[in-house]
């Protein structure tokens, strides 16, 4: 990525999600205005302003980021994707977002055939639409040019922070975890459950649940793990949660434990005082469904 930058360029009208993102990741990385207008030769000239989504060009070099030209049976790109591209972040992207390659598929496909690549109904794709993308993708079609301080990117850069911290930190991640993790064996009746157990340590922050079904995925243990216990933030006890919403525990049978001061009425998830490895073996023996 380019390091001297003056402003992020992208086309006026409809806005869709795919350039609403990329503007995102774009304003955290460089904090410059940016312009929703048609641009020039010179825009497309001037490595100093990068042109998401418009152009006819994609030259990272010269801070063009537009997929429209490419051939329609090509993988599925957006604009988005060539940005986390240039910023060496794509393959994570699509390893840790899940929502990124659907994302790449309405953009360039459409709902329809996106619908029918997911395997399902077309009117599911819309039911899936959150008011919260619509107002803001609205609200970013409605202007002429955003700058630093105003709600409207202050919001955007928010997102685009959110994100990149997300993907530079994950592998950061996953490594304490690889280190920390241990994989438990519950008996289950006539089976063994396999159980994700992630130890208080003294070097934890943030969330302590955060990167654990990735790390499972990882491992390559996402057909056998059926549950996760992790430190709970908000005191010196654990939560047990399904994984995977996996049925082979219901954690509300151990909601009348005294050491038990939380159990979903749906049976998903548990919040224990107990620290003790014995006893968190133990409640989730009573919680085998």
């Amino acid at each position: 990525m380019l390091n001297s930058v003056n402003c992020i360029l992208t086309h006026p009208g409809g806005a869709h999600k795919d350039e609403f993102l990329a503007c995102c990741v774009l304003m955290a990385a460089h904090g410059v205005p940016v312009l929703r207008r048609e641009p020039v030769q010179a825009d497309l000239d001037d490595p100093a302003t990068l042109v998401v989504d418009v152009g006819g060009e994609h030259d990272a070099g010269r801070g063009n980021f537009d997929h429209h030209h490419f051939p329609r049976e090509s993988t599925p790109q957006c604009a988005l994707s060539l940005v986390l591209k240039d910023l060496g972040l794509y393959e994570d992207a699509r390893a840790f977002c899940d929502w990124l390659e659907p994302a790449e598929w309405f953009d360039c496909r459409g709902p329809s055939t996106t619908a029918k690549w997911l395997g399902v109904e077309r009117r599911v794709v819309g039911q899936l639409s959150s008011p919260i993308d619509l107002t803001l993708v609205r609200r970013f079609a409605s202007v002429v040019e955003l700058r630093p301080g105003e709600v409207l990117y202050e919001v955007m850069r928010w997102v685009g922070e959110d994100l990149l911290g997300y993907l530079r930190g994950l592998r950061e991640r996953l490594r304490f975890l690889a280190e920390h993790a241990e994989f438990w064996q519950i008996e289950g009746g006539n089976r063994a459950l396999e159980v994700l157990f992630l130890p208080r340590t003294e070097s934890m922050t943030g969330e302590p649940s955060s990167g654990l079904p990735r790390f499972i995925v990882e491992s390559g243990r996402s057909r056998s793990v059926v549950a996760m216990v992790y430190p709970d933030r908000r005191g010196g006890g654990y939560g047990l949660a399904r994984y995977e919403d996996h049925p082979a525990f219901n954690f509300l049978q151990i909601s009348e434990c005294s050491d038990v001061h939380f159990a979903h009425a749906s049976g998903f998830l548990a919040k224990t005082s107990a620290s003790d490895e014995g006893r968190l073996k133990e409640l989730l023996g009573q919680a085998v469904a």
